[in-house]
């Protein structure tokens, strides 16, 4: 997936062949990317590899863990240490780093060297929920370039405006979300829902926004989103962006129990044959309506999977495999913000 993304993107002619190429995952902490809080090892083994094989060599995975967990214990456990030896690149734990004061706007920011000093810097977000942004993807992830004590005056500024204006320090030329494990309702994981999706943009603000609507929100909920739209880092239109969509899983499988998902959830769903990504959307949808209050009010069992395709079904459907049913939500699939939009809207 990553090597088609890439090869689509037509992007190896902005690498520069000089220079430290600086990837960026997410490895909040000790947990494995099955656990829905750290970025898949393969994807970042999968870039590294696409790199060297068109003539760039001069490559660091760089990463900072969130405060009180330690950077080399998660880059070992989560399987960097391995890609570091498979791959021949080096490793940076940016806790270890120098930081230059920067300005932006009437904030100074304590910001790593390495980052800003790397000729090209990719960025591979989880995509996951937030206790406290409500989403975490591509601007959210460049918190991991800044020291342990910005970490905690970031949040004392109200997380929002500070990493937004990290945006404009640190430019992120490429970033690569991983969408293929996040989590419903934690950045630590403990909430796994498996997307089997992979999103490559230049923009991280309108990666953002588009990663938002499939967790189930508008972009302007996410406050950082309008923030850095306004600071120029990037665009949030997603009415004029060219989005291209390929490769999506059709397979016919059934969908693993999260035992971890309520079973206010699971007894409502009605599901044969669906879809990874579309089931995901689903759930991410159904955890916006608690978050409302309006779960409470859905009487009627919600129908998907390609199983119910051409069958007249007593329920809500959710995309053009469960067209058969009185009110249903098209697309193929559809996003988690329009299931949300389209269940508040119905008789349920």
């Amino acid at each position: 997936m990553v090597r088609e993304l890439l090869e689509a993107s037509e992007i190896i002619s902005e690498i520069p062949r000089n220079g430290i190429i600086a990837i960026k995952p997410n490895l909040v902490l000790s947990k494995p990317s099955s656990s829905g809080a750290t970025s898949d090892p393969e994807i970042t083994d999968a870039i590294i590899e696409w790199l060297q094989e068109n003539g760039r060599r001069e490559i660091e995975i760089i990463e900072s863990s969130w405060l009180g967990d330690c950077t080399r214990k998660a880059l070992r456990e989560c399987g960097y240490d391995e890609i570091s030896k498979k791959r021949n690149v080096g490793i940076f734990d940016l806790k270890l780093d120098r930081t230059i004061k920067v300005k932006s706007g009437p904030h100074y920011f304590e910001v790593c060297q390495r980052p800003l000093d790397a000729a090209y810097l990719i960025n591979v977000p989880v995509l996951k929920a937030h206790c406290q942004t409500k989403m975490t993807c591509a601007l959210k992830n460049l918190k991991g370039c800044i020291p342990d004590s910005e970490k905690r005056r970031f949040h004392s500024l109200g997380l929002h405006e500070p990493i937004a204006r990290l945006n404009t320090l640190l430019k992120s030329r490429l970033t690569i979300v991983d969408a293929i494990i996040g989590d419903l309702r934690f950045e630590e994981g403990g909430t796994p829902i498996r997307m089997n999706k992979i999103i490559l943009g230049r923009d991280p603000v309108l990666v953002d926004a588009y990663s938002a609507q499939l967790l189930g929100f508008e972009p302007s909920e996410i406050g950082y989103i309008p923030i850095a739209e306004s600071l120029n880092v990037g665009s949030a239109n997603l009415v004029n962006a060219r989005i291209t969509e390929f490769g999506n899983d059709r397979n016919y499988f059934e969908i693993p129990v999260n035992r971890s998902i309520g079973s206010e959830y699971l007894n409502l769903i009605v599901q044969d044959h669906a879809c990874s990504v579309c089931y995901a959307n689903l759930l991410f949808a159904l955890e916006r309506l608690r978050e409302t209050g309006f779960l409470k009010k859905i009487k009627q069992k919600i129908f998907i999977g390609q199983a119910f395709n051409g069958k007249s079904v007593n329920g809500f459907g959710i995309g053009k495999c469960v067209c058969g049913a009185k009110q249903f939500v098209d697309g193929c699939p559809p996003n988690a913000r329009a299931i949300v939009s389209a269940i508040t809207k119905c008789e349920l």
